[in-house]
């Protein structure tokens, strides 16, 4: 993804869409840490799998990896530090991403997200 595409304060989000192992790995520990916290776990982790699903289109990971990069880097327009409020811009974020690509995120996916759910947010 091209940096010059976004504005100043996107390029650690960028990096992490470029590295995707990174991305997994932060993902991972972000969400474990946070998940009882988040009245989106179950949607960002559908979005999750459909990122990381060879059979999604480019543009259409490339906006989920996006979303995932922003709920994971460390800082945010609104800190996660915040109750409830913290975490206003991460949905935000994500619910756009997701509204975009909706017709993507595919049954599968969800039941992914559900079963990981039950798991106890076991990373696959």
């Amino acid at each position: 993804m091209n940096t010059s595409q976004h504005g100043v304060g996107f390029e650690p989000a960028d990096h992490l869409a470029e590295n995707p192992d990174e991305l997994r790995r932060r993902f991972w520990l972000k969400l474990k840490r946070l998940a009882v916290k988040l009245p989106f776990a179950e949607d960002l982790l559908a979005a999750y799998y459909c990122a990381f699903d060879r059979a999604t289109p480019r543009h259409v990971q490339v906006a989920l990896l996006g979303a995932l990069a922003y709920f994971v880097l460390p800082f945010d327009f609104v800190t996660d530090l915040m109750p409830m409020l913290g975490f206003a811009d991460d949905a935000a974020v994500l619910a756009t991403a997701i509204r975009l690509v909706a017709g993507n995120i595919t049954p599968e996916h969800r039941a992914a997200a559900q079963a990981a759910m039950q798991r106890g947010l076991a990373e696959d």
